[in-house]
């Protein structure tokens, strides 16, 4: 019998899901592939693993996360608001002229740490973070989630190597491993094989795992938190667009939003459970 906390996340996760679909087609804008792949992993984040209040989101003990691929906003937003760090009625002003919630993950909104979006910069904001965690002797965790596509930066191996240098046991990067970019597949446009290989020759602590299977999200979280000798990174194995049957693995939909009210009430009937 699957775990009841299990079954609730997974209940919370499909919540999101619709959000960020709600989103991107009242928007006709925005990234639903690369925040659907990483949707289990903010839940298992923000709902079981993260020292959080939203009722106080400024509280200097609680643990950071930085959405390194900022163009992933709806994935932040719906989690946030599911989690009563705004009202989720706000999601309808996503990418609309005045809203507070822009296309790429801005500081300001409450639960938002960093402004995101030029690519390969979350990494370094987490460092800092985690820098100046020490020098206040405060033990809360910065988790950084980066792209595959976005790795292919140089100032993000920057940072692997200050992450090594100065021991952050308290930093946990998440690579959301789906295998697509905004141009296409990332193995067309910049190989980059022996993945765990590169990142345990910068000294890193590296974990493996299907970013889609709830116990092996948690174990993996639980065990970075209690890795003391440096920083750790969790490679997670996920699908782009997951959930929804014609997004999954289609490039398209990196940042395209449903095509067609069809579409649209296609990806929330499969969402619902509601779909043949």
């Amino acid at each position: 019998m699957e775990d009841e906390n299990i079954s609730n996340l997974k209940k919370i996760a499909r919540r999101i899901r619709k959000h960020i679909i709600e989103m991107v087609y009242e928007a006709k804008s925005g990234h639903p592939g690369g925040s659907l792949s990483i949707t289990d992993i903010l839940t298992v984040l923000y709902f079981k693993e993260m020292n959080i209040d939203p009722l106080d989101p400024n509280n200097p003990d609680r643990d950071r996360l930085i959405m390194s691929k900022g163009h992933a906003s709806p994935g932040l937003y719906a989690t946030l608001a599911v989690k009563g760090f705004f009202p989720e009625d706000f999601l309808k002003d996503f990418r609309k002229i005045n809203s507070k919630l822009e296309g790429h993950v801005h500081r300001g909104i409450p639960g938002v740490e960093a402004s995101t979006g030029s690519l390969g910069q979350g990494l370094g904001i987490g460092v800092g973070m985690c820098l100046a965690g020490k020098l206040d002797k405060k033990d809360y965790k910065v988790f950084v989630i980066l792209g595959d596509g976005e790795i292919e930066e140089g100032n993000v191996w920057e940072s692997l190597m200050a992450g090594n240098k100065y021991h952050l046991s308290n930093l946990i990067a998440i690579l959301d491993k789906n295998e697509i970019q905004l141009d296409g597949f990332t193995k067309d446009i910049m190989p980059m094989p022996n993945l765990p290989e590169r990142f345990k020759s910068f000294g890193w602590n590296v974990i493996e795992i299907n970013g889609h299977n709830y116990e092996e999200i948690i174990n993996s979280i639980e065990e970075a938190k209690k890795y003391r000798s440096g920083p750790t990174i969790i490679i997670a194995n996920t699908v782009k667009g997951k959930g929804v049957s014609y997004m999954e693995n289609n490039p398209k939909y990196h940042g395209a939003p449903p095509a067609s009210q069809e579409e649209y009430e296609k990806a929330i009937a499969e969402l619902t459970g509601d779909a043949e």
